[in-house]
């Protein structure tokens, strides 16, 4: 993919005009917009290239080669804007005032507000220029309204409003001219025509006023939108810049985190992040992993466990063996899936953005029908008409509309990423909300995925209790069989055995404290002629509920029974219950015998069990289960699941910590394995959804107010602007708060991106 530069795309409506001018060009497979780097990515083949350059120029927008960005959106793979763009990184529909008036602090990383807030600084100074230019604009109101109707006053007025309206609004002009010279009637062409006119009809006290509230309000917006963008980014900023690492001679020595190598050892000290992703080679602590997975408790380390990048060492030191460079660890995984995530417009966004293609051209033609016609059929005089129509204009900007959905889905997106939740667009974090039904595999998912012993019964005889555990620990400690593995972890060390030997597809058999023993399946038991009526109701119980079920015996009775089963996952119950008193429905889908999978589903609570299934019987159960309830989710481990997370509505896999084939598998990726994080996504979901229309609906009304006030002749500039600036800055920061998350009740400690 080829990235390129677009310093003057700042916004979701200008990516919307670039996307339209590049759906024309045949071959353009993909684009990957990073507005906050002001960089699109073009997967295209090499001689289509030139063809998309030029259309996006035709669409009034100049793109330049940029470095290739990793996670982040700079070639260093760190969080930040783009070098070639602007560093402000905001939004802005007419950044070009908010852009110009700051150019010269967005550039210097001592003053970027994304840097500043990253490295624990307070945010910038305010930009001077909006701030003087709005002195200005009232100075010339009072002008206005206090001095004398003279020619020398009122050109005085004339020339500080001027003034205001360069310093507040040069950009917005430039961009204007360009998109009226191209017919495109974005808020720049708006706003150009509205403060010109204003201007030109004597109104210039009020041009003034309103372009330089008109600027301060889109930095004001561009700030908060900034907490939305810049709150993915800023979780690389968790991870190190410096690594401590182990010399061939033995000493270690501090290094940059982009020059450690593969295989390298680094060491961590308590109190310490760790640098890169890796496996622990020798000592043990605790990591809090809240940076990667969202888990509020620490988790044990020793040797041969995985360690992340970005988490927190706590306890001990310990070293490890680094798996993955810089921009290959699973924080900057997160980072780049969820950047790629913002590129892709969810379905409320592109409705938005076709409503805002017909609003748009349909209000101008309204202003300009108000202007001519007024003096005919309202017998307004001209000015007067112009006025209205001016207003008009301003009132009826889409800004708020445009600006509602990208906001709220960006935060949403970054919520679920600082939680363990890496959802992998807008579309999927909408339609997680609309599910009906999800359907979950079994092996690793419901269940830990490993034996385990769940019960042990022991019978009467003359052995005490202690000592059939005893016997029963010592077979089975020396057999490679899982079943046997399952029961020496659940009773813990016993004696080394004499004479013991393995019976192939039985068991084994050995001598323990002088006593001979034999510890097997059903069929052993049968063979040595020691099964009873009750003791194969006893057996019958535990295979009931899907156990695997080991007997010791020796020669002449059978002492004990140990009931093995993969467990249900902790957790699972709790998350299973909060999903049916969302209204979901639940299912289990598993190639497992269908007896267990039934059993598993009672004790997790499951609707719908059905087992003995293969991975193509599992795909026509996703579409039967779609067919009878709607929406469908598939929950599974990305990888024997695949054709089913596919057909699914959602796919979602348990990520364990961002496994390369969980993130390629699935829509959403549970990053630490956790299933009540299924039932927070889902909380979420609905949670984005509801800001999404109260958005939209905030928008509208406070249009159709202000607009029943300007068809009333009530309604003045100065309102205008609120009515506009003031509804984009109620969606923006009503978007905003969805980084809470509150909704996410077992998502654990959130990470602040401020």
């Amino acid at each position: 993919m080829r990235l390129f530069s677009i310093p003057l795309m700042d916004c979701a409506a200008e990516e919307s005009e670039i996307r339209a001018a590049l759906d024309s060009v045949p071959g353009v497979r993909a684009l990957s917009f990073r507005l906050a780097a002001r960089t699109l990515g073009i997967d295209a083949p090499e001689e289509v290239i030139p063809q998309a350059l030029e259309a996006i120029r035709r669409a009034g927008f100049e793109a330049r080669p940029a470095a290739a960005a990793g996670p982040g959106g700079r070639a260093d793979g760190r969080a930040g804007a783009d070098a070639d763009a602007c560093g402000h990184g905001c939004h802005g529909h007419a950044h070009g005032s908010a852009h110009d008036s700051a150019h010269d602090s967005a550039h210097d990383p001592a003053h970027d507000p994304a840097h500043d807030s990253a490295h624990g600084r307070g945010a910038p100074a305010f930009p001077r220029r909006p701030l003087f230019a709005l002195l200005l604009a009232l100075s010339a109101e009072l002008l206005a309204f206090l001095a004398p109707a003279i020619l020398p006053f009122q050109l005085a007025g004339m020339s500080i409003a001027a003034v205001a309206i360069w310093l507040a609004g040069f950009g917005t002009y430039r961009k204007g001219i360009v998109a009226l010279s191209r017919g495109r009637l974005n808020i720049n062409a708006l706003m150009t025509v509205a403060v010109s006119g204003a201007f030109m009809i004597g109104e210039w006290p009020e041009a003034a006023m309103v372009m330089s509230l008109y600027a301060i309000a889109e930095l004001i917006e561009a700030r908060a939108v900034d907490r939305a963008r810049n709150a993915i980014g800023r979780l690389l900023d968790l991870a190190p810049e410096t690594a401590e690492v182990r010399r061939e001679d033995g000493s270690w020595q501090r290094a940059g985190v982009a020059t450690v190598a593969l295989g390298a050892v680094v060491r961590v000290r308590p109190g310490e992040r760790v640098p890169l992703d890796g496996t622990v080679t020798a000592g043990e602590s605790a990591v809090d992993q809240a940076p990667v997975t969202g888990e509020s408790i620490p988790v044990d380390k020793a040797t041969g466990d995985q360690v992340f990048a970005g988490t927190i060492n706590q306890t001990g030191s310990f070293e490890f063996r680094v798996d993955a460079v810089a921009d290959g660890t699973v924080l900057a995984r997160i980072v780049h899936a969820v950047e790629q995530a913002q590129g892709s417009r969810a379905p409320t966004q592109q409705f938005v953005d076709r409503f805002a293609s017909v609003y748009t051209p349909a209000v101008f033609g309204l202003a300009l029908a108000v202007a001519v016609l007024g003096p005919w059929l309202g017998g307004w005089g001209v000015a007067e008409s112009l006025y209205r129509a001016l207003v008009l204009l301003v009132i009826a900007c889409p800004c708020a509309l445009v600006i509602a959905t990208p906001v709220t889905v960006v935060s949403g997106l970054a919520a679920a990423a600082r939680h363990g939740i890496l959802v992998k667009g807008g579309a999927h974090l909408e339609s997680a909300g609309a599910l009906r039904t999800i359907a979950f595999d079994k092996t690793g998912t419901i269940t830990e995925g490993r034996p385990a012993l769940v019960a042990t019964d022991i019978l009467p005889s003359a052995q005490d209790e202690a000592r059939v555990r005893r016997w029963a620990a010592s077979l089975a400690g020396h057999s490679d069989h899982p079943v046997s593995a399952a029961i020496a972890r659940g009773l813990g060390e016993g004696a080394i055995p004499e004479a013991f030997r393995a019976l192939p597809g039985r068991g084994v058999e050995g001598r323990v404290d002088g006593e001979a023993l034999v510890l097997g399946n059903h069929r052993l038991v049968e063979e040595r002629g020691l099964c009873s009526p009750a003791l194969e109701t006893r057996l019958a119980a535990h295979e009931a509920q899907g156990r695997t079920v080991t007997l010791l015996a020796t020669p002449h009775e059978v002492l004990a029974l140990f009931a093995v089963a993969d467990a249900i996952r902790p957790g699972a119950r709790e998350a299973l219950a909060e999903l049916h008193a969302l209204g979901v429905r639940t299912a289990m889908l598993s190639g497992d015998n269908a007896a267990t999978v039934a059993e598993i589903a009672r004790q997790a609570g499951i609707d719908d069990a059905r087992g003995s299934l293969l991975p193509e019987d599992k795909l026509a159960a996703i579409e039967d289960l779609q067919r009878s309830h709607g929406p469908v989710a598939m929950v599974g481990d990305g990888i024997n699941d695949a054709p089913a997370l596919a057909r699914a509505d959602l796919g979602i896999a348990m990520g364990a910590a961002g496994t390369d084939i969980a993130m390629e598998a699935a829509d959403v990726v549970i990053m630490n394995d956790d299933l009540r994080r299924v039932p927070d996504a889902i909380r979420l979901s609905r949670s984005t959804r509801a800001v999404l229309r109260q958005n939209i609906g905030i928008a509208l009304a406070i249009k159709a107010v202000f607009l029943g006030l300007a068809a009333a002749g009530t309604a003045t500039m100065w309102m205008a602007v609120f009515a506009d600036m003031g509804a984009s800055l109620l969606v923006v920061f009503n978007g905003l708060r969805l980084l809470k998350a509150n909704g996410m009740r077992h998502a654990g400690r959130a990470v602040s991106p401020d």
